[in-house]
């Protein structure tokens, strides 16, 4: 259905278009200038940011003209310094920070605090040619709704648009928008071929043919292949012996017609598929005598045979066939027709496919049962929980259909400038999706997993030597299980906005914009648990093999929504959610290089399903900020030129979405004995409506080119956060989980650090041309403390009063306050400072040849780039790893005009 709906549209878009507003890029902002040819020839690094051209709101302006706080990277920027993956743009911007939790093919973007957690709307929408990123529903694990592999190469530039945009793009967001712009197609026959080497095996290779098949009829084709060894190493023997590591190809067909002087088709297809082993979290805390930490214990221990190693890249898992697969292909059609000088139509239609297979160890954990000689019992291998496909299904297979119709004008006068329009994205499951979670089992490969045919070895243990666990399970419980999880989901989202401004004066401008916005998604799945057998038969109970042993509801309220239901445990969620959007904006020109800007915008992100928690928290309600601010913006010239850019802002949230953890409930029944019963599931996270908070905060931009040749740049941003209303939570007795990370009055936000500060400089030698262009660059980023999670700073392990019901503790067990402080401490990452070089000669010896050296984390700063929070209730720690230093060479080839 939505083929035809997409072929319907594109030969449509062809009658009913306007006039193409050409993305941003760094050039010349006089209409009369000659447009440079795209040969991928490295401009000059002193480039006047008032000669910018972006389109922050859906036409050309210039940078200095636009009242929005935008960063700008052109594509020597972004290659100097390698900019690859979404981290890679969050560590030279300041404002924007990238949540890597599940690798760098999940990353999402926050900026100035906005946060997208696990399972909620992008708080930062991420667009391509003008359309948002294809998403993908996965039940529980994130993926799409961002820039993946692939993105960042033959782009003329990026934006970085920071505070809500919800009037004019097409999905609503909180915190901003990230705006990639492809190089389009010109009216010269050139291109290039680059490749690229460096440390960790790193082999690049980039190709880019740019053909004008007729003086009305232009096409540009790009490839960009990668592949780069992982930094995690892996040391347990089992699966990839590495992780973290890079490999996809990227392939981009563009074609511009001008069908007549008046009307334009622009038609780009877009092709990438990752397959990599995958981004891993290592183990980095345990304590030895809680709940699971006395088997993480020995990852840490130099003297156990389970040692995960000493080097800070070193970890283990015991995932036999970890993979991380991610295929997305996506067609957009931008028609236009300038039906006068004053009225221009557009029409924006896409198509896209996202496919995900995540089967990840997730949390880096490798432990070992003890052997007991007594009983023949030999050590068996087990992890905590990893997220595997559901056999035979992806976990994510989504369609995305966007249709997006403009109308901009003018008066003749150009005092009223106007735009007016209708979104439409609807997206829909291609397949059931979903997974299936071991969780505390010893499997022997993933045909095991497959068929449940798994092992509950510690259930076991508790029964044979029930002193290992403090004498609290009892000889006929499990302590894990699998849980499988299948289902659907959908999203469909309208919009209709309107914005125009008008000149008052020459000098002072009136903005307003208004948007209505409906959002629907819904959610069908069936969620289980299976137990399975323990490995060996004991005189005091029955032998029972490896296997399941019987199957129920996850989620035991899902029978009672749904008694008729295939197995008693779907469930079938709807959220529903529209509101209004606007913006206000004034802004003031006393000299073309001076804008004085005041706004004020509502922005809105929807309501959604968190299917992988009970019912009381899965469904959760739309947010809404209201953003306030103060900007200037100035440049001048001379033999000194540069700018100064600053913002003020103030955002006012309520009904604020944040990010829970739910682990498994260690009491959630008692046996006969009044021993505690813990619950089988798997440790997950859903979003809620905590509340209120604010943000205050300045971002200043700056540069300077203080002789020629050289330019200094720096960015800095200061972010103040607080909740300042709090809802207390509360779980139904009996539920299978306990809540992690307790939000309180006061608290930042996560992943926003106070201060952020950005320096760069770029020096050229003078040298005549005959020799060429030589540029040594350098940028350094420095990133204060921040919050990473909420759970860890109230752990106390055992502290003596736990009691002997507890399984984590035996009675009287007491945990080391010190393990206990260091624990507590990683609710934090801390600062980091990173240095970037890159050295680059072009037009070697007068020859239409590049070459260029770089250098990322040249001090090789050892640090984490996430810490997830599980310590509350498994009694360890894991962490992501940030990039190790990493170095390169390329050489390029350009042909052509």
């Amino acid at each position: 259905m939505f083929a035809r709906i997409f072929k319907t549209s594109l030969m449509l878009g062809v009658g009913c278009a306007a006039v193409y507003a050409a993305p941003a890029m760094a050039q010349d902002a006089t209409p009369s200038a000659p447009e440079k040819p795209q040969t991928g020839r490295r401009e000059s690094p002193v480039v006047n940011p008032g000669d910018i051209i972006v389109t922050a709101r859906r036409t050309e302006e210039r940078l200095q003209d636009v009242p929005i706080s935008i960063t700008v990277f052109n594509q020597e920027q972004l290659t100097n310094r390698n900019v690859v993956s979404a981290a890679d743009l969050a560590t030279s911007t300041p404002s924007l920070s990238a949540n890597t939790n599940f690798g760098s093919q999940n990353s999402s973007f926050a900026i100035r605090g906005f946060v997208q957690d696990l399972g909620t709307a992008p708080s930062v929408g991420v667009y391509f040619a003008d359309v948002v990123a294809p998403r993908g529903a996965s039940n529980g694990l994130p993926s799409g709704d961002g820039a993946g592999p692939g993105a960042y190469f033959d782009l003329q530039n990026v934006q970085v648009l920071k505070g809500p945009q919800g009037t004019l793009f097409g999905r609503n967001t909180t915190g901003g928008a990230v705006l990639l712009v492809p190089q389009r197609p010109t009216d010269l026959f050139e291109g290039y071929v680059q490749g690229s080497i460096g440390n960790y095996d790193m082999r690049r290779v980039q190709a880019v043919l740019n053909v004008p098949l007729a003086d009305t009829f232009k096409v540009r084709l790009g490839v960009d292949r990668m592949k780069r060894d992982g930094y995690l190493h892996n040391t347990s023997g089992v699966g990839p012996k590495d992780f973290n590591d890079v490999d996809y190809l990227s392939a981009r067909l563009s074609v511009v017609a001008e069908l007549t002087p008046d009307l334009e088709n622009y038609t780009i297809a877009t092709y990438s598929r990752s397959d990599t082993h995958g981004d891993a979290q290592k183990m980095i805390a345990a304590d030895p005598i809680y709940n699971l930490g006395r088997f993480a214990a020995e990852q840490l221990d130099p003297d156990s045979a389970n040692y995960q190693g000493s080097g800070f890249y070193d970890f283990a898992q015991d995932l036999p066939n970890a993979r991380s697969l991610l295929n997305v292909w996506q067609i957009i059609n931008t028609t236009t027709w300038r039906a006068s000088d004053t009225l221009t139509f557009k029409n924006i239609v896409s198509y896209g496919e996202l496919k995900n297979t995540f089967n990840n160890p997730i949390f880096g954990t490798a432990f070992m049962s003890p052997a007991i000689a007594a009983i023949g019992l030999p050590s068996y291998r087990f992890g905590f929980a990893s997220s595997q496909p559901l056999p035979g299904h992806r976990t994510a297979d989504e369609s995305t259909f966007t249709e997006e119709f403009q109308v901009q004008g003018r008066t003749s006068d150009d005092r009223l400038n106007w735009q007016i329009g209708g979104y439409l994205e609807s997206v829909r499951p291609l397949d059931v999706v979903g997974s299936k979670s071991p969780v505390i089992q010893s499997c022997a490969g993933p045909e095991a997993v497959a068929a449940s045919q798994c092992y509950d070895i510690l259930g076991y243990l508790a029964a044979v030597t029930p002193v290992f666990f403090g004498g609290a399970f009892d000889p006929t419980e499990h302590a894990g299980a699998i849980n499988t999880t299948a289902g659907r989901t959908s999203f469909h989202d309208v919009g209709l906005y309107a914005q125009a401004t008008y000149k008052i004066s020459d000098q002072f401008k009136v903005t307003g914009g208004f948007r209505y916005t409906w959002d629907r998604e819904r959610n069908t799945s069936v969620q289980t648990t299976t137990i399975t057998g323990y490995p060996l038969s004991y005189p005091t109970f029955q032998p029972i093999p490896a296997g399941p042993l019987f199957t129920f509801c996850t989620y035991p309220d899902a029978a009672v929504q749904n008694p008729n239901a295939v197995n008693g445990c779907r469930r079938d969620l709807k959220q529903k959610s529209s509101a209004p959007t606007w913006l206000i904006d004034f802004d003031y020109t006393p000299t073309d290089d001076i804008l004085v800007y005041a706004k004020y915008a509502r922005g809105y992100r929807a309501g959604g399903i968190a299917p992988n928690v009970t019912s009381a928290f899965a469904i959760f309600d739309p947010e809404k900020v209201d953003a306030f601010e103060l900007g200037a913006k100035t440049s001048w010239h001379g033999s000194m030129p540069g700018n100064f850019n600053i913002a003020s802002f103030y955002n006012k949230f309520s009904n604020q979405q944040l990010q829970l953890g739910f682990n498994a409930n260690p009491c959630q029944s008692t046996d006969q004995d009044g021993n505690c019963v813990a619950a089988t599931v798997s440790p997950t996270a859903a979003p809620v409506n905590a509340g209120k908070s604010r943000i205050w905060g300045i971002e200043v931009e700056g540069s300077i080119s203080p002789f020629e040749g050289l330019m200094l740049q720096v960015g800095y941003t200061y972010l103040n956060t607080r909740l300042t209303s709090v809802k207390t939570f509360a779980l139904e007795p009996g539920s299978p989980y306990v809540l992690s990370g307790t939000y309180l009055v006061g608290d930042p936000l996560a992943l926003t650090p106070k201060n952020k500060v950005t320096v760069s400089g770029n020096y050229t030698l003078p040298l005549s041309d005959s020799i060429g262009k030589i540029t040594f660059g350098a940028t350094f980023t420095h990133t204060d403390r921040m919050l990473a999670n909420t759970g860890n700073r109230f752990y106390y392990g055992c502290n003596g009063t736990a009691g002997a019901n507890l399984p984590s503790c035996q009675a009287g067990a007491i945990t080391d306050p010190d393990t206990a402080a260091y624990i507590q401490s990683l609710s934090y990452l801390q600062p980091t400072d990173l240095l970037n070089l890159n050295v680059s000669w072009e037009n070697i010896a007068g020859l239409p040849i590049d070459a260029a050296f770089f250098a990322t984390n040249v001090t090789k700063e050892k640090y984490y780039s996430y810490i997830s929070g599980l310590a509350t209730g498994t009694g360890f720690q894991t962490a992501a790893v940030g990039a190790p230093r990493m170095y390169g060479l390329s050489l390029k080839y350009r042909f052509g005009s």
